[in-house]
């Protein structure tokens, strides 16, 4: 994480837009408010490489983002070419495999419907992909739910795991409170960091202040 004075930390929110339009907006006009630099293809402020293809532009930012913030909706998302994973998808995967600070978060249709497929014996990808399927108005495609076991990290045992908390929402409030706590948290911490560089005597003075 960036936070070298005069720099805002770099937040890039994931590429999904389908559907959440409203909740982008929401998000973005509260984390610049708190101060962060926010790359949101939605809101136009991903930087982008002309020479490279969308694809490419979405993965590169994740490399160059200090935070990043997944949204995985009902709606697998845009850029995917027969086996191929979504954009989406790929960020995710980029973001961890860059061990990203992240924070992700999974609308409650795709989590129940993974409960309800591994119920029905459907309960990996081989399986799912299996089945006969139809987008409908609760899920687009079934691999939202690969990327839902991305995002848990379902490949690695569960004592094992770690980075691997996903937030449920059922509403835009929901959502909103998640990134609203965990971001207003985070711009803290960092202040209390730079103050402690610049002047830690003064700061610890402060602290035994609190304590008494």
């Amino acid at each position: 994480m960036a936070t070298t004075k005069g720099k805002k930390p770099i937040i890039m929110v994931s590429s999904t837009v389908y559907g959440i339009e409203e909740l982008l907006d929401r998000i973005y006009a509260v984390l610049t408010q708190f101060g962060y630099e926010v790359w949101s293809s939605h809101a136009g402020t991903m930087p982008t490489n002309s020479a490279i293809s969308a694809f490419d532009n979405c993965i590169q930012a994740v490399k160059d983002c200090d935070l990043f913030l997944g949204l995985i909706t009902p709606y697998y998302g845009s850029g995917v070419v027969g086996a191929d994973i979504s954009i989406t998808h790929k960020e995710l995967s980029t973001a961890i495999e860059l061990n990203k600070p992240r924070w992700l978060l999974a609308h409650d249709h795709v989590v129940f419907a993974r409960k309800l497929l591994e119920k029905l014996g459907h309960d990996d990808a081989e399986k799912r992909a299996a089945l006969p399927f139809e987008a409908s108005a609760v899920l687009d495609d079934l691999r939202v739910i690969d990327m839902y076991e991305t995002a848990i990290r379902n490949e690695v045992r569960f004592r094992d795991r770690t980075g691997n908390w996903v937030q449920k929402f059922v509403s835009d409030e929901d959502a909103l409170r998640y990134a609203t706590a965990q971001f207003y948290r985070f711009q803290e911490v960092e202040r209390f960091l730079e103050e402690q560089l610049a002047n830690p005597r003064q700061v610890m003075e402060r602290v035994e202040e609190d304590r008494s």
